[in-house]
């Protein structure tokens, strides 16, 4: 019997690495319902990721572009400080409704959530400048280059920003694609790595997670 193949090879470590840590049952439900709504959300691997750097940065402030059904919103409050707060946009109400039961299931006291209506590029002008600890992006892929310029704004020295999606299923690597989301995620990433005021790491975690933390 030869090797197997090295796509065989990253599927498999894949695998193992998203399961890595297991999620519990609102997690595992919450996820189920994005998926039957055409809201996928972040992936196990980089919800880990999430929970990690929210830890690490002991993070209070947090805010989250893209709520969907609450799974990442979940994992950012799980590794944040037991008084952290996190703000989290979204232009859809029954994804927020949605968010909300899964905060509640979980067992999140309301005052841990400050839910916004509406469009991000919008409502970022109006929070604090270096006011948050992490920023985290999961919504409209044309719009990652406004958000990085929004986040470099609203992060406290020493905080992060990811972006969610960012390898857009391998397409950001395939120069034939020129798509209008494909070309906005190749920005991100060129704009991210070419600031000094960033320090970037690019993680193949789910569809790819692009962080950066800012030190200046």
């Amino acid at each position: 019997m030869g090797p197997e193949s090295p796509a065989v090879r990253s599927a498999e470590l894949s695998e193992y690495v998203e399961g890595h840590l297991a999620e519990d049952d609102t997690l595992v439900a919450a996820r189920a319902l994005g998926e039957q709504l055409g809201c996928a959300p972040v992936s196990p691997g980089g919800g880990a990721a999430l929970r990690f750097l929210a830890g690490a940065l002991r993070a209070k402030a947090v805010v989250e572009i893209g709520t969907g059904v609450g799974v990442s919103g979940l994992y950012l409050l799980r590794g944040m400080a037991a008084d952290g707060v996190l703000t989290s946009i979204d232009v859809e109400p029954e994804l927020q409704a949605v968010a909300k039961r899964t905060f509640r299931t979980a067992g999140v006291a309301p005052g841990r959530t400050r839910l916004i209506m509406g469009r991000a590029l919008d409502v970022l002008p109006r929070l604090t400048d270096g006011g948050y600890d992490l920023l985290f992006v999961d919504a409209a892929k044309t719009e990652y280059p406004a958000y990085q310029e929004q986040g470099v704004r609203l992060l406290r020295p020493g905080g992060v920003m990811a972006f969610d999606n960012i390898l857009w299923q391998g397409n950001i690597a395939n120069p034939a694609r020129r798509d209008a989301e494909t070309l906005a995620l190749r920005e991100v990433v060129r704009a991210v790595r070419e600031d000094d005021r960033l320090v970037p790491l690019l993680l193949p975690l789910g569809d790819g997670l692009l962080v950066a933390a800012k030190i200046g």
